[in-house]
């Protein structure tokens, strides 16, 4: 698939032009580039921020920068995956989240987006999730319940528009540890404007799934409770009504600690029925993914049984969206022992998805980026026997 390279600088994406070319934008809020595209391409809605040049025909864009009304590309009668069942292995793929340090940053400097590339490479194999993190602070830069950069969420779109139109599953994940510029989300009534504006984006697209936040942690038990619902009904108060709903714990989200620090989240509702507990568990000593040794050959079992005992009890569905391990024997063991016994039990668990994907991750001791990524190329085969 052809990749459309976002352009570097301070959040700018495009400089105005006759004919966009294949693949790229050519509308959305705030757009001042050129509108129509390329013969044998047309502008196509992809929500109130994004549209793009894709394979057909037309005249005529479909949007404008000061759109807010027309059909979108994707419509909500994609079919989902059953609540039950073994139906997701992916990936998350960093990279629009790092440069924490350096807000809001330059693109290409601190902070970078997926590669289709990339993405279609792991897809042909068989992944069909990705997890796409991305900062509250660049997508919501005035506040947690602020407008949105338009810049920013449509270079952010283009990776998610890949996946979910190539039959894929994109999770779209504020990476923020339930924090804002550092200090803890309290004001609930905000974070549900911020998940109600981003679900307005993507609520035509039934392959998205909605992650609440990644890794609250640290977090009085009552507020993560608390922001969870609040993301939740914001998004269906969005009429994001088909897609899936991740909902994350304190404590990291961690697994083996889930039954214990995070059963107050068994009261969660939701009026379509679509939430998703999503749990993340590393093999080292103190579970931080730090490490690339993992504790014993049977660690990956051992600290998943008690979060899928819970997920029984409570007729609850769970994902690990976030695992890894060394590039070792011991590792390797354990990894194919957690994900057997996650396939073993698809009453309950949906899939995973490794830890980390993404182009900036270099030697990291998990790196899933082909080809030489450290991750990759010790795990790609042994994932893949687990594909749905």
């Amino acid at each position: 698939m052809r990749f459309y390279q976002p352009l570097a600088g301070a959040l700018l994406i495009g400089a105005a032009q006759a004919q966009q070319g294949a693949w790229a934008q050519c509308g959305g809020q705030g757009w001042t580039g050129g509108k129509t595209c390329v013969s044998g391409y047309q502008c196509v809605y992809s929500n109130d921020w994004y549209s793009q040049c894709l394979p057909g025909t037309a005249s005529t864009p479909t949007t404008t920068a000061a759109q807010t009304t027309t059909a979108p590309a994707q419509t909500t009668t994609a079919t989902n995956p059953s609540a039950t069942g073994w139906k997701w292995l992916g990936v998350d793929e960093s990279g629009a989240e790092f440069g924490q340090g350096s807000l809001p940053g330059v693109y290409g400097k601190d902070f970078i987006f997926a590669s289709t590339d990339v993405l279609g490479s792991l897809m042909k194999e068989g992944y069909n999730i990705f997890r796409v993190p991305f900062l509250m602070e660049r997508m919501a830069p005035g506040g947690v319940g602020s407008a949105f950069s338009a810049a920013y969420l449509a270079n952010y779109t283009v990776a998610i528009n890949y996946i979910t139109q190539n039959g894929g599953y994109a999770v779209v994940d504020p990476h923020n540890f339930g924090r804002y510029n550092g200090a803890i989300i309290t004001d609930t009534n905000a974070f549900g404007t911020f998940f109600k504006t981003l679900a307005t984006a993507f609520k035509s697209n039934a392959k998205v799934i909605f992650d609440t936040n990644n890794e609250y942690h640290d977090m009085d038990q009552t507020l993560v409770l608390n922001l969870n619902q609040a993301a939740i009904n914001a998004i269906r108060a969005a009429g994001a009504t088909s897609q899936y709903i991740f909902v994350e714990g304190n404590s990291y989200s961690g697994a083996w600690t889930w039954a214990n620090v995070n059963d107050n989240l068994k009261a969660l509702t939701d009026p379509q029925n679509k939430i998703i507990y999503q749990m993340h568990q590393y093999l080292d000593s103190d579970g931080s993914g730090t490490s690339d040794a993992c504790v014993s050959s049977t660690i990956g079992v051992e600290r998943v049984t008690s979060a899928t005992a819970w997920l029984r009890a409570n007729k609850k569905i769970g994902i690990i969206g976030e695992f890894a391990g060394g590039a070792n024997s011991q590792c390797k063991t354990a990894v194919t022992g957690l994900l057997q016994h996650l396939k073993t039990n698809s009453d309950v668990w949906t899939g995973a998805m490794w830890w980390g994907g993404g182009p900036w991750w270099g030697n990291y001791i998990y790196g899933f980026e082909p080809p030489s990524g450290t991750g990759y190329t010790y795990y790609d085969s042994t994932l893949l026997q687990f594909r749905p």
